[in-house]
């Protein structure tokens, strides 16, 4: 159980959005669907180390020079049609089916906000095409933070965004990662285990555990003893 936080924030890709149709963008193109789980992985992995280097870059330069290199390498006929195929698909992905009563039961308790080491385009299309937008306030990106989560600049330049402090902000995620960088920034963290999956013993443990958004509602609007 925890309080009330003043500001949710929520993970956009895999936590928002149901990643799942990637695979069969990757079976149109001639790759085995198996590869978007790895192409994700290559595009965070990437991702932190130019962080870690003190460096930044956009998540789609990142995404689609990974994708180009991974369909060149698994021989598919037209890379360059297969690369525009599944970026489009990444582009245009629907949310998963607790997103939209999770979030409109959550949009009276606090303030809604996602942050993304995508663009804040992708959100914005996610969460229009849902009819969810009108319940989020901000839609943050890490393309205007000093470099990607879960450095902790990026939720710093959350908190900053949203005036308010790290304490006061819950942020709602799929990935331990994400929860582990959070915690170290001072937020409180919810980690959606849709899957049922345990949690890595070598991060810090969430503040509380959830199988979907709705349970996060209630568990929010459940008086603390």
């Amino acid at each position: 159980m925890i309080d009330s936080p003043d500001v949710i924030v929520f993970d956009v890709n895999g936590t928002l959005s149901d990643m799942g149709p990637l695979a069969g963008a990757f079976i149109e193109s001639g790759a085995p669907g198996h590869l978007a789980t790895q192409w994700f992985a290559t595009v965070l992995r990437d991702g932190f180390a130019v962080t870690a280097a003190g460096g930044s870059a956009p998540f789609a330069q990142i995404a689609q020079d990974n994708l180009s290199r991974l369909l060149t390498e698994h021989g598919v006929p037209s890379v360059a049609d297969g690369t525009g195929r599944i970026m489009e698909a990444l582009r245009n992905l629907g949310v998963h089916p607790d997103v939209p009563s999770g979030v409109e039961a959550l949009a009276g308790a606090a303030q809604l906000v996602t942050l993304s080491n995508g663009s804040a385009q992708v959100a914005q299309t996610l969460l229009e095409t849902g009819g969810l937008l009108r319940h989020f306030t901000r839609l943050l990106s890490v393309e205007d933070a000093p470099g990607w989560k879960p450095a902790r600049s990026a939720y710093a330049y959350a908190a900053v965004e949203c005036g308010v402090a790290p304490s006061r902000m819950l942020l709602v995620a799929v990935h331990p990662w994400d929860i582990h960088g959070a915690h170290a920034a001072g937020l409180r963290t919810a980690w959606l285990n849709r899957s049922g999956a345990a949690y890595p013993g070598y991060f810090t443990s969430p503040d509380i555990e959830i199988p979907d958004l709705p349970a996060l509602a209630r568990q929010l609007a459940t008086p603390r003893p």
